[in-house]
């Protein structure tokens, strides 16, 4: 069966956007993307709604067209035989072993900073659920879905598209901006009250992208890492494991009991990445 015009027209699209600049070559990959996923993604809200927990599917739609659409743009653009593979996703036991790693370092660090908190007497402990196993296993499946997911997206396709051009560390620092920035898609109101976790969300997918440097190009690291902190968050907030006992500021804990928007969090956080360039300057 022979592609139909409007194929071929997408393919000839594709194929002018790979001699264009950075920005282009991005901006036009997110446009096409779109083109394919608004006529379906349009009805699908019309019918699910937005309020529902079913309101996800369109989401997971656009995920897996993005997925789909990456391999087609890296065979076609950047002739990459394996493109899931170019941009990190190795499967390899050596990438299990760095996922796991990347797990149990997230949480232990989340771990010991809500342990030192409650040690300090800036929070409480509550009693475990019921449901707490439940909630476990929904806690690592969030947490796996959502740093894969984030992943290859800004660590893997949007920092390789931009490091094409601009080098490791500058395409890096703009990946991580836009990560940052994308965490604040909602109302004015919500914007003001959360953007004190900006800097930590930002070192956040630096740390992430040192990661992925780490392991030679692989996002497994990286992913573990995500993973385990999404996780070790989602116990501690989902299960309801702790309360802040206001002894100090918001703004030492994290503001709205996030911890990327305390002083206590980016702590943490930043010597994990202190320790991940220490790691890289050895090897």
């Amino acid at each position: 069966m022979k592609p139909s015009k409007q194929v071929k027209q997408l393919y000839r699209l594709v194929s002018q956007l790979s001699i264009s600049s950075t920005p282009i070559r991005v901006i036009g990959f997110l446009v096409v993307l779109a083109l394919v996923w608004l006529p379906i993604a349009l009805p699908l809200y019309l019918w699910l709604g937005t309020t529902t927990s079913l309101s996800v599917v369109p989401l997971i739609l656009l995920y897996g067209l993005f997925v789909v659409g990456l391999q087609i743009w890296g065979k076609r653009v950047h002739h990459h035989s394996n493109p899931l593979e170019a941009h990190g996703l190795v499967k390899s036991a050596q990438s299990l072993r760095e996922l796991l790693t990347g797990i149990v370092i997230g949480v232990v660090s989340l771990g010991l900073l809500f342990g030192i908190e409650g040690w300090l007497g800036w929070l409480g402990w509550q009693v475990v659920p019921l449901a707490f196993w439940r909630i476990l296993l929904e806690g690592f499946l969030v947490g796996l879905g959502v740093s894969l997911a984030e992943e290859l997206v800004f660590r893997g396709w949007l920092l390789d598209e931009l490091r094409y051009d601009w080098g490791f560390s500058r395409a890096l620092w703009a990946s991580s901006f836009v990560y940052a920035a994308l965490h604040f898609i909602k109302p004015w109101q919500a914007i003001v009250n959360e953007l004190p976790s900006f800097p930590g969300l930002l070192l956040l997918g630096l740390t992430l992208g040192w990661a992925r440097l780490l392991t030679k190009g692989r996002l497994s690291l990286a992913i573990g890492l995500h993973g385990g902190l999404v996780w070790g968050y989602y116990l501690v907030d989902v299960g309801d494991l702790a309360s802040y006992t206001q002894v100090v500021p918001d703004w030492v804990t994290g503001i709205n009991q996030n911890p990327l928007a305390g002083a206590m969090g980016v702590a943490v956080l930043f010597v994990i990445a202190a320790l991940l360039r220490q790691l890289d300057s050895e090897m």
